[in-house]
């Protein structure tokens, strides 16, 4: 029964799911999810990349938090529409909730939707929430070991960004092993390694993201 419960919830995300990439393709609107563990920058890389689009592209945020507001109240200086969607301790978002987040946009007027999902490597990765694709968002200060522990997010990911690279010097982190890694799981995936701090490499970021947008939106 347990089984049976499980796959009816995750039957009725992905129908969801699919009405909500329905939607976003039709307004030609791009949605990225964004995923990582706490701590690995995902707020950050939002703040710089809404800086970044600002005159080139229109976006909006969903925030996905267990339990604060932190993260979104960062994000209100860029007078960008923002919704929060506190989860109560569940450790993902689901399609039916960005579904609902998004009614409170106007798509017409939206380029680029930015989910940034709950921390972490694992239930996330599992759930289609009606995204373009998911964006691996790691940092060196977790390890290089991150591939081969928690390897279907970068199965799935359509680009990876690696965060922190400035602190590379002062952990273990083994960088030809974790590039090794990504590209066993994923041969194709775009690898971005910057330190949001330093502002080191965003480039390439800005560029996969503007390219990807481009192919995607109304207005690139």
């Amino acid at each position: 029964m347990k089984i049976t419960v499980m796959k009816n919830i995750l039957n009725a995300n992905q129908n969801k799911a699919d009405e909500v990439r329905g939607v976003l393709a039709a307004k030609r609107v791009l949605m990225v999810n964004l995923i990582g563990s706490p701590g690995s920058g995902k707020t950050t890389l939002l703040e710089k990349t809404i800086a970044h689009c600002a005159g080139r592209f229109a976006i909006a945020v969903i925030e996905g938090d267990v339990a604060t507001d932190r993260d979104a109240r960062r994000l209100q200086p860029h007078n960008v529409p923002i919704v929060l969607i506190n989860t109560d301790g569940a450790c993902h978002l689901e399609s039916i909730s960005i579904q609902q987040a998004l009614d409170t946009f106007d798509l017409d007027t939206i380029d680029i939707v930015f989910v940034e999902n709950v921390g972490n490597l694992v239930c996330p990765a599992e759930f289609d929430i009606g995204e373009f694709g998911k964006v691996a968002v790691c940092s060196v200060t977790e390890g290089d070991d991150k591939p081969e522990k928690y390897p279907l997010l970068f199965r799935e990911a359509k680009a990876l960004v690696l965060n922190k690279i400035d602190l590379c010097e002062y952990t273990d982190f083994d960088m030809d092993a974790f590039t090794q890694s990504v590209t066993m799981l994923n041969g194709t995936i775009p690898q971005m390694h910057i330190s949001c701090r330093r502002e080191k490499g965003l480039d390439t970021w800005f560029a996969w993201l503007e390219e990807t947008a481009g192919r995607v939106c109304r207005n690139p």
